[in-house]
Formats: structure tokens, C-alpha cells, sequence
């Protein structure tokens, strides 16, 4: 099993900045992909970003050229850094490990952006 820890949520104001990070720990495979997903109020959650561990990068349209997904392999650890903020990008954040058939999800961190 693989265990994954999310931080660096919080309130900032739109326009501003923020980090988030995902440490995962336990059974990890060589192969995978690490994700963030986010889920609004009333909403679904969504795809935000995914990583390949071999760097492969995927955004959502919304994010795109706004937030970076990188990730840091000997920490087993992904990143979201999340620039240019809007209101809209308020949600919780939930990352995920994935490899095959097996997914393990984060607790989720907070991300209000006040206008």
C-alpha cells in the first residue's frame, strides 16, 4: 500500500501563489503517476495535473500555463505550484498515486483564493 500526505493549502488572495505537496510513503513502484485533483462545492472532483515518473505532464486546460506539476523521486514526492490564482481555482486538493490497476488517495488539503 502507499500512503500519500498532502500540504501547503491554504487561504491567498487571487493573483497570488501557492505550493502544494504530496509525500508519498510505502510499497512504491518505479512506475507510476502522481496526480492532483481538485473538487469544488457541488462540483466533481477533476483532473488538475498528472506526472509520469518519468516526467510526463498532463494539465487540465483551465491550469494550463498557470500551475506547474513536478515531482522529486528520490523524496517520492509531487508538487503543484499554483500561480496567477483565481476564485475559481478554490477546492479542496487531493493528489493520488497510481500504478496499474492499484490508486491510493491523499486526505486533501484546502485551497480558498478570495478575490
Amino acid at each position: 500500500q502507499v500512503q500519500l500526505v498532502e500540504s501547503g493549502g491554504g487561504l491567498v488572495q487571487a493573483g497570488g501563489s501557492l505550493r502544494l505537496s504530496c509525500a508519498a510513503s510505502g510499497s512504491i513502484f518505479s512506475t507510476n503517476i502522481m496526480g492532483w485533483y481538485r473538487q469544488a462545492p457541488g462540483k466533481q472532483r477533476e483532473l488538475v495535473a498528472d506526472i509520469t515518473s518519468g516526467g510526463v505532464t498532463n494539465y487540465a486546460e483551465s491550469v494550463k500555463g498557470r500551475f506547474t506539476i513536478s515531482r522529486d523521486r528520490a523524496k517520492n514526492t509531487a508538487y503543484l505550484q499554483m500561480n496567477s490564482v483565481k476564485p475559481e481555482d478554490t477546492a479542496v486538493y487531493y493528489c493520488d498515486y497510481r500504478t496499474g490497476v492499484y490508486v491510493s488517495w491523499g486526505q486533501g488539503t484546502q485551497v480558498t483564493v478570495s478575490s
